[in-house]
């Protein structure tokens, strides 16, 4: 699948899919974004010391940087999974720019976070553990029981792949999520709203990043 890459409003990269005619992150800007959704609304909400993340969509690696970074910051110990189907290859990956614009002082970390090994865990550091998965979650199976603190939903739109947003996906991926534990997407719709809520999930509207007015964030009941 042909990718461009994408300089969008905060100076970070994106890269958008011509084919899906849809983009990885906001062209309001990337890491703004990520660091609204997904450390403000997700890791800044975590109270343990130790985690287990679940990242769906690997994709360019900046969650999981952003996650690391800000980790180290606060002290917590991180065990993260990531789920990708079509990981970037080294020639794309070393053309996205972030430690350039985000923790500078973890550039080399970045790189390390791409060249891990899939499908086995990878000690980035002593408090930070990577499991990349390569495979499809579609029909990827998950260990029995819940497991995750914490799960960042960032999959394509709904509407460019709607096979990752039915009832059954969002349900097996609940089914991970340990009691207390917090989802947070990007994703607004109220049809994934009201799959995540029968799933167990105390789901709240909250404010978006820029150029996006909601998101949504859920706390596991049960």
């Amino acid at each position: 699948m042909d990718k461009e890459f994408v300089i969008t409003e905060d100076g970070s990269h994106t890269i958008y899919l011509p084919e899906m005619d849809e983009h990885y992150h906001s062209v309001h800007g990337a890491i703004q974004e990520s660091l609204h959704i997904y450390i403000g609304e997700g890791l800044l909400q975590t109270t343990e010391s130790e985690l287990n993340i679940l990242e769906i969509g690997f994709g360019t690696g900046l969650n999981t940087y952003l996650t690391y970074g800000y980790a180290r910051k606060l002290n917590k110990l991180v065990n993260y999974f990531s789920i990708e189907k079509y990981p970037l290859t080294e020639v794309e990956y070393r053309q996205l720019n972030y430690p350039k614009t985000i923790f500078p002082e973890f550039s080399l970390v970045f790189k390390q976070l791409h060249q891990a090994d899939w499908n086995s865990p990878s000690e980035i550091s002593p408090e930070f553990t990577l499991h990349k998965i390569h495979d499809d979650l579609l029909t990827f199976r998950f260990n029995t029981a819940p497991q995750f603190d914490l799960v960042y939903y960032d999959a394509f739109a709904p509407g460019k792949q709607p096979e990752m947003w039915t009832d059954d996906i969002l349900q097996k991926v609940a089914a991970t999520v340990k009691k207390g534990g917090i989802l947070v997407t990007y994703c607004a719709k109220g049809s994934v709203r009201r799959s995540l809520n029968s799933a167990g999930f105390q789901m709240e509207r909250i404010s978006g990043p820029i150029g996006k007015k909601e998101i949504l964030r859920g706390k596991k009941n049960f």
